[in-house]
């Protein structure tokens, strides 16, 4: 029995049953844009955590951050000792948000937390209860988080009833037949069928759809919902949390429209692998909430701020926008060379900004069919060939491709190569 299957053995005895993985690889050490299992095999790591290890595993300056920071202190709470660090991050988000007027921050754990505290904080703004999301988006497993959650499998099966005063509306994508005309008819029937727009406190949308199939926003809606939110004294709430920190070709998703957002919501790679969330906005609005309603135990830990503020050192030194620009345009010229390739699978709808690059697998060419099946295959073989992908989309047939934005150009043209075996007939 190799390392691999004995830990997968051991994981079924021990782990619920409700974490899924995506691949039995159990890793045991990575650097940069590879991993290495516990059986000592490489990989080509295209997934990056989902989109969290934008600066790579284990960037030497974010480790140098966070062994600095561990000669000083570990934890605190920021709530009962404050410190430097936590500040400091939040000077620097602050500066670079897409936000209009004077900003703040507060720092939380784990992405689903910072859309959580958003909800929270626009109906304390607002005083409003209701919430307007979009089919497909992603918004976190916890409780509230899965009601605003767009995709019924795996999230919401067996956990309902679901929190009240959240609504969805379609998101526009052309081969769902859906326009962005469609998208707004069915948001004014929703003010006029189920909650009046005087009672929604923020509507909240994804830039770039993450487990949706990274279906971009069309810049159109992003202006019609900012114009509509300014109408009717509604938030705007942009969760960046897998498009944040030059995935998509900018800092932010949000930026490709020029739209500017009342509070944004952030995590993934803020720190370079360590667990840190937030939600950056206008001072005035993340002012609503008592002292208190607010934080949390492990929010904002000084580690991962160290690590934070590291990221955005790397980010701004080895330009990762313009790399992430680069990758982005190597993979969609690699990928639309395959696609017309006879030997290839069904590829269709190539899509995504920056280094955020998705397309579908479909039964059959010059159609829109999903191949679900497929696509799992898909992602077998690529791992037998020692490639780490992973899916995503409501019909689980669109492939994802999240290299780190500091892979080096040999390794991503390897990378592309196993791709492209994994997708031959």
């Amino acid at each position: 029995m190799s390392a691999n299957e004995a830990l997968q053995a051991r994981h079924s005895a021990a782990v619920a049953r409700g974490v899924g993985i995506a691949h039995p690889v159990y890793c045991a050490r990575a650097e940069n844009a590879e991993l290495w299992d516990e059986d000592g095999r490489r990989y080509i790591d295209f997934a990056a955590g989902i989109a969290v290890l934008n600066t790579g595993h284990r960037h030497p300056k974010v480790i140098a951050a966070v062994q600095a920071q561990l000669g000083l202190f570990t934890h605190t709470c920021f709530q009962v000792s404050p410190y430097e660090p936590y500040i400091a991050l939040a000077e620097r988000l602050n500066a670079i948000a897409p936000i209009d007027g004077p900003a703040k921050t507060v720092f939380l754990t784990t992405g689903a937390e910072a859309v959580e505290n958003a909800v929270k904080i626009a109906r304390a703004a607002t005083g409003r209860p209701g919430i307007i999301t979009f089919a497909g988006g992603y918004h976190g497993r916890t409780l509230l988080t899965m009601a605003m959650t767009g995709k019924v499998l795996p999230y919401k099966k067996n956990f309902a009833p679901m929190p009240a005063e959240i609504y969805h509306a379609p998101f526009p994508f052309e081969p769902f037949g859906v326009s962005v005309a469609d998208s707004l008819r069915a948001i004014d029937m929703l003010f006029r069928a189920d909650i009046e727009p005087s009672r929604v406190a923020a509507i909240v949308i994804e830039p770039v759809q993450g487990e949706g199939g990274f279906i971009p926003a069309p810049a159109e809606l992003l202006q019609a919902l900012r114009a509509l939110c300014d109408q009717h004294g509604i938030l705007l709430i942009a969760d960046e949390v897998q498009t944040g920190f030059a995935r998509t070709g900018r800092m932010f998703g949000i930026e490709h429209s020029g739209v500017k957002p009342d509070l944004m919501t952030i995590a993934k790679s803020l720190a370079g692998g360590f667990p840190l969330s937030g939600v950056i906005g206008r001072a005035a609005i993340m002012d609503a909430p008592e002292p208190g309603g607010l934080g949390g135990t492990y929010a904002g830990s000084p580690l991962a701020c160290a690590a934070a503020l590291a990221v955005l050192d790397v980010i701004e030194e080895e330009k990762l926008v313009e790399r992430a620009n680069s990758i982005g345009a190597t993979i969609t010229s690699r990928l639309h060379a395959i696609a017309h390739r006879n030997s290839s699978l069904p590829v269709n709808a190539i899509r995504g900004p920056g280094a955020m690059i998705a397309f579908d697998i479909v039964k059959q060419r010059g159609t829109t069919d999903p191949d679900p099946d497929t696509t799992r295959a898909v992602l077998a073989k690529a791992r037998s060939l020692g490639l780490i992908l992973l899916s995503c989309g409501v019909y689980g047939n669109s492939i994802r491709l999240l290299s780190p934005l500091t892979i080096g150009d040999a390794t991503l043209a390897e990378g592309l190569d196993l791709l492209e075996q994994a997708l031959t007939v």
